[in-house]
This record gives structure tokens, C-alpha cells and sequence, in this order.
């Protein structure tokens, strides 16, 4: 598509869900679920081969939707949102049988004759509360985690993305029974319809505040929970990094999606003695990524509504503005941006950005750095930049966060081996790969007792067996 000001005809958000028909749709789903058709394995794999099928279908439907909504690049579009659904299908088709297997655990010999298992079973039906700013990835990774330990699942897209959300919802409709997945599509008032029912498992991926209501509505039913928040996610930068090469990182992870990802770098901690450089290295990134005017860069999203645009250019009346600062309400479009001489006290770091402004603050000492990141709410990234082996290890014992890179931005979430969560404020749980089987699974302890033999010192009544006990103990 060729990059302009305005965007492509846009999608009213559709009306609020029918009470009733929310309510039929979960009977229905408790039905199916209670038949036990979702219990073979055979059948979870045959779904997951539906989902992999449509996604690959509809392709440029979800391009040209995410596109409609915010002006996001189909480069983008499909690196972080289509091919990334792919691999984590391919992955989970690949292993879904070896995961459902029982898995034995070494017995104790207070147990003998015994052996013990770890068997995988599907909570029921799931409710999975997607976001605006990954809208596919979001939903549907969570749905493959659902669906292959063997639940029902309901979706709700973000209102805020109804191109997509709309694709999404007859991506869904066209490839399952609805007794098994199914969309309801709506705004605030249909979430918390979704919320005051009782789910078996509910996944929401959003910001902490609302994560807090989510929490709360689970917790009426004592309904496990996954939320997926953000935070405030650091990048420090050593004195002996390699700083062209992080600028390019750091750019490059900040930026993409117009910074609107819960694991962008949120903040720059530079050692004080190359910060003067490193900005200079980004502005030379900025402008090799989106030329001289990211305006009309063809590879530059647009932020996702006037509120959050609002809410960003505020941010731009506090600090220094080293590099872009140009902003446009009509498209909503903000520029990369680089701010310096911000503190603390400042808006723009209060709460977690969802945008592209970048403030920079230095450090003299990394014991420092990392106080100040550990001072405040655990992010769901960190990242730091050194050829230093000790400081490296420094900061992975010391900083608490969900989870990050040494010497890059964003690339834990390309390896699906790795399970990504957050801690604390930025998030319970965590997903992706086998992490998203047995997140989605009651992971229930079984002992296999012989009957050959029946030993009676367990038995009352004990008389003097406790001395004899106690060596068992020890010995054992």
C-alpha cells in the first residue's frame, strides 16, 4: 500500500453483544466441552490444522485490516502478527502428542509398590480478552495454547481495532464449530457481561489497570487467571557497548509498531559518559529506518486513537527533545522521539508509554542503574547493553523483570521455546509454546499403587512403630 496522511476507509466498531445470546453461547460451549469431543488428541491437532489453514487463507484480509485500523505496515503485519501465529502452530502440531502423554515422575519408596504421573487435562471453557495493538497474535496464540490442551474457547477482540476484529471473527466463524471456538465482538459493556460469567480459565492481555478489574471479576468464581500486562520495561546501556549496533536494537524495538508493544523499551539508562553518543547513533538509526520524514514512511504506524494521541503529545511539553517531536492530530501521527533531561518526577515517566517517545535518563555506577530499576514496579522487559560478561550476569541476578535480552530488544518473544510472562504489576502467568499447553491445563498428580502387596506400618494401630518410622525417614 502507498503511504499517506490519511488512512483507508475505516470500519465502524461493531454493537454491543446480546446478554442472552453471550449467555447461550457459553451453555453451548459447557455442552461440547461435558460430550468430551475435545479430549483426542487427534481431534486437537485436526483443529489446530483448521486454524493454520485460515490463517494462511486469510492473509491479506488481515494485512489490509490491520492496515485500516492503524496503519501498520504489512511488513510488520506479517513478522509479528501472521507468521508468528504459523510458527507457534507448526510448533505445538509438531509436540501436542508428546505433551498430552502422562508424564511419569521418579516414585518414593514410602510408596512402593508405585509408580506417579503428571496427567494434562483441559480446564473447560476458556475466555481470552485480546488487545488492540498485537490484535491477531494476541487472541489467537492464546487460543492455540486452548485448543490444543483440548478447551472450548471465546474470544473477544479489541473494539478498538474493528477492521480486524472483524476479519478475526469470520477468520473463526468460517473455520469452527462455535460450540467449540467462537468471537463476540463489542466494547466495555460486553466485557464485563463476558467477565460477571463463570469461565474455567480466563487469559486477558491489556494494561495493568484493567488487568486489576479482570482479576477481581475471576476472583467472584475463583476463576484462574493469566494476565498478560506491561509496565515500564528499561534498556541500559553500558559504558563499553557497542553503541551503533545497540542504537539500531534499541530503534529498531522501540519504534516498530509505533512503540505501541507492551515490550518496548519504556526508557533509556545510559552510562552518563557515552549517553551524548548513543543519541547521536539513534538519531542515524531513525532516519536510516524511516528517512528523513517518518511522516511519509511507508514503514511508521500510527498511534491507535485521538485519546492515546492525546495522552502521548502531551508527554512532548516535558524534557529536551533531541530527536523528531513532530506530531499530527488529524492522522495521528507522532515521530520517533528522543527526549533528554527528563527525571523521574516528569509525566512521560509515570506510567508505561505505548508509544514512540524514548526518554533518556544516565547512571553513573550499574549498581545504580539497577536500584533505580528495582526501586519500582517490576517491568515485563529489561534489556542491557555490554561486552562485559560479569555485568551482564550482574543484572540478570539482581533486576527483576519478566523477561529480556542481553545486547537486543524484543527477540525473547521470536524463540516459542521460551515461555514470556510478567511479575508482579507487569503481569501473572506465563505462555507461548509448551508454556501455553500447560498454562491451559489442570496439571493433575496421579499415584498408580500396586495391589500385590499391601504393607501395614501405615496402619493404626501404631503401637511402637514410631522410632522404626523415624530411621525409615532418614534413610530414605
Amino acid at each position: 500500500m502507498n503511504a499517506t496522511n490519511t488512512f483507508v476507509t475505516k470500519v465502524s466498531p461493531a454493537r454491543e453483544a446480546d446478554p442472552q445470546a453471550v449467555l447461550d453461547l457459553l451453555q453451548q460451549q459447557r455442552a461440547f466441552f461435558a460430550g468430551g469431543h475435545t479430549l483426542s488428541v487427534s481431534f486437537r491437532k485436526e483443529q489446530l490444522r483448521h486454524l493454520l489453514e485460515a490463517v494462511r487463507s486469510h492473509e491479506q484480509e488481515l494485512i489490509d485490516a490491520m492496515y485500516a485500523d492503524f496503519r501498520k505496515p504489512a511488513f510488520e503485519t506479517f513478522t509479528t502478527e501472521i507468521g508468528f501465529v504459523e510458527k507457534e502452530l507448526q510448533l505445538v502440531l509438531k509436540n501436542i502428542v508428546r505433551w498430552a502423554k502422562p508424564q511419569p515422575v521418579s516414585e518414593t519408596l514410602l510408596n512402593f509398590p508405585a509408580r506417579s504421573y503428571i496427567y494434562s487435562q483441559p480446564y473447560g471453557v476458556a475466555l481470552i480478552i485480546g488487545p488492540w495493538n498485537y490484535p491477531l497474535q494476541l487472541v489467537l496464540n492464546p487460543l492455540i495454547g486452548a485448543l490444543a490442551a483440548g478447551n472450548c474457547a471465546i474470544i473477544k477482540p479489541s473494539e478498538l481495532t474493528p477492521a480486524t476484529s472483524a476479519v478475526i471473527s469470520r477468520l473463526i466463524s468460517d473455520t469452527f464449530d462455535r460450540r467449540l471456538v467462537a468471537v463476540v465482538e463489542g466494547g466495555v459493556t460486553t466485557t464485563q457481561h463476558l467477565l460477571a460469567q463463570r469461565f474455567d480459565y480466563i487469559f486477558f492481555t491489556g494494561s495493568t489497570q484493567v488487568g486489576r478489574v479482570v482479576m477481581k471479576a475471576a476472583s467472584e468464581h475463583l476463576t484462574p487467571v493469566t494476565l498478560e500486562l506491561g509496565g515500564k520495561s528499561p534498556v541500559i546501556v553500558a559504558e563499553d557497548a557497542d553503541l551503533g549496533l545497540a542504537a539500531r536494537r534499541i530503534a529498531w524495538g522501540k519504534f516498530m509498531n509505533a512503540g505501541q508493544t507492551c515490550v518496548a523499551p519504556d526508557y533509556l539508562l545510559v552510562h552518563e559518559q557515552v549517553k551524548d553518543e548513543l543519541i547521536e547513533r539513534l538519531r542515524i538509526a531513525i532516519q536510516e529506518f524511516y528517512g528523513d520524514s517518518p511522516r511519509h514512511s511507508p514503514d511508521f504506524a500510527r498511534i491507535i486513537s485521538d485519546r492515546h494521541y492525546q495522552r502521548l503529545s502531551s508527554y512532548l511539553q516535558h524534557g529536551v527533545i533531541r530527536i523528531g517531536g513532530q506530531h499530527d492530530p488529524e492522522s495521528r501521527f507522532i515521530a520517533p522521539t528522543v527526549l533528554d533531561q527528563v527525571s523521574w518526577q516528569h509525566p512521560v515517566m509515570q506510567d508505561e508509554i505505548f508509544g514512540p517517545i524514548l526518554p533518556v535518563l544516565t547512571y553513573t555506577y550499574l549498581d545504580e542503574a539497577i536500584r533505580q530499576v528495582n526501586t519500582r514496579e517490576k517491568p515485563l522487559a529489561l534489556y542491557f547493553f555490554s561486552s562485559d560478561k560479569w555485568q551482564q550476569q550482574q543484572v540478570l541476578e539482581q533486576a527483576h523483570f519478566g523477561g529480556g535480552c542481553i545486547n537486543d530488544t524484543i527477540s525473547h518473544l521470536i524463540n516459542p521455546k521460551l515461555p514470556f510472562g510478567g511479575v508482579g504489576e507487569s503481569g501473572v502467568g506465563s505462555y507461548h509454546g509448551q508454556a501455553s499447553f500447560e498454562l491451559f491445563s489442570n496439571q493433575k498428580s496421579v499415584v498408580h499403587r500396586g495391589t500385590w502387596i499391601d504393607l501395614p506400618l501405615r496402619y493404626p494401630p501404631y503401637g511402637n512403630r514410631l522410632a522404626f518410622i523415624r530411621k525409615v525417614f532418614k534413610w530414605l
